[in-house]
């Protein structure tokens, strides 16, 4: 049994791999909203390249790929600032043929298209947020869209936390199954919350306590040890009664960081703050670093990054852990003098011992960034689904698919 198949089993819904596609045309779900430069130019195709797995296979087998996503926030409002046409030029390069560029998504031009296209062949919709009905969630625009395909696949795990009509409406006119990315997301995050190998790490960072009150919640229930770095961190070291300067700090949110330390020490959890920090009286290229203890940052400096002590700390928890998940930076990675941290939690999760998962947004980038993304476990494409994912919390886009 492979892993995907493992996975799909554990979430009781199907995937490609368990019906036939051959003669089928596909409407595929897919997350193509990328980043561009000034001039429109795709300044990372990461997402473009996770979608060919799924898209080869349909057409290997026989399948008509009608694929859609959204980029940007249009507003409703036709724009060739956010044309997915620079996308379809991208995934002609990459599948080595054409990809046929639909002008609008329900209009009579995808229409024409989707009813010409041949088995083995791909076209692309325009962006979906072209429509307002898109994000309401409109029936009859979702009925619309699933009138082009006999079948829907979803493979766009970045947004199946939207009930919108690209990732739950069609599901009520069309059978919806996974594609491969879906599966792989499901299938390394879920199993790392469901069944992790032990001692399980979590690595919670990023700038506020309140993005992450879910994911904390959720984790002492699961977790061996908290290791808590980033803006967030600030918060919990408050809530101890150290002094944190002009940092980053939640202050409706201090007696909710008493309540987690208290039941994490309830239930056992290690609960694991950065000892020293590395700050400055400004977030710029051209700040002057120091090194002090967390709990003892002067006035009108704040953190910055987790200091050379925490990220030793932090490192030698890691290398003990058996699966480690991480969300959020334990500074701002982006300015070399205050990327240490990151980097020093991200190379020790190339471990290959380790079970290590990072979990999209600003993780992935620092991993990115660092050269690290193909020494982990898993890179999740999420950002927001990974966070509610990790949270507990049932995703529209995959609640919607048809059970195994």
């Amino acid at each position: 049994m492979s892993f995907v198949k493992e996975k799909i089993m554990q979430y009781n819904k199907k995937s490609i791999s368990d019906i036939e596609v051959k003669g089928k045309k596909i409407l595929l779900r897919c997350d193509f909203n990328i980043p561009l430069d000034p001039t429109g130019a795709i300044t990372d195709d990461g997402r473009i390249i996770s979608a060919l797995p799924t898209i080869r296979y349909l057409l290997d087998q026989g399948a008509a790929v009608i694929a859609c996503s959204h980029l940007g926030r249009p507003k409703g409002e036709r724009s060739d600032e956010f044309s997915l046409k620079v996308v379809g030029e991208r995934l002609t390069e990459l599948l080595g043929k054409p990809v046929k560029m639909a002008r609008d998504v329900i209009g009579e031009d995808a229409r024409r298209l989707a009813a010409e296209l041949k088995w083995g062949e791909i076209m692309l919709l325009e962006n979906l947020r072209f429509h307002a009905e898109e994000e309401e969630n409109d029936p009859e625009f979702a009925r619309q869209l699933a009138s082009l395909a006999d079948i829907f696949v979803e493979d766009a795990f970045g947004s199946v936390h939207r009930a919108h009509a690209s990732i739950e409406g069609v599901s009520h006119y069309l059978p919806a199954v996974a594609g491969f990315l879906l599966e792989k997301e499901l299938y390394h995050i879920g199993k790392a919350l469901a069944d992790p190998k032990t001692p399980f790490v979590a690595i919670l960072g990023g700038s506020k306590v309140s993005d992450k009150l879910g994911v904390i919640v959720n984790l002492l229930d699961k977790a061996d040890t908290l290791l808590l770095g980033g803006g967030m961190a600030y918060t919990f070291i408050k809530a101890r009664g150290g002094s944190i300067g002009s940092s980053i700090c939640d202050d409706d949110r201090l007696q909710y960081a008493r309540d987690v330390i208290e039941k994490a020490q309830k239930l056992g959890v290690r609960l694991v703050l950065p000892s020293d920090s590395l700050i400055a009286a400004e977030t710029t290229e051209n700040a002057e670093p120091q090194v002090v203890s967390s709990y003892d940052i002067p006035d009108g400096m704040m953190g910055i990054d987790i200091g050379p002590k925490a990220a030793n700390e932090f490192v030698s928890i890691i290398k003990d852990a058996g699966t480690v998940i991480w969300n959020g930076p334990m500074g701002m990675f982006e300015l070399p003098k205050f990327s240490n941290g990151s980097r020093m939690v991200a190379m020790a999760m190339t471990d290959p011992r380790i079970v290590s998962i990072v979990g999209g947004g600003d993780s992935a980038a620092a991993v990115r960034q660092f050269g690290l993304e193909g020494r982990v476990t898993h890179v999740s494409t999420g950002g927001g689904a990974t966070l509610e994912f990790l949270e507990g919390k049932v995703l529209p886009g995959i609640d919607c698919l048809l059970d195994a």
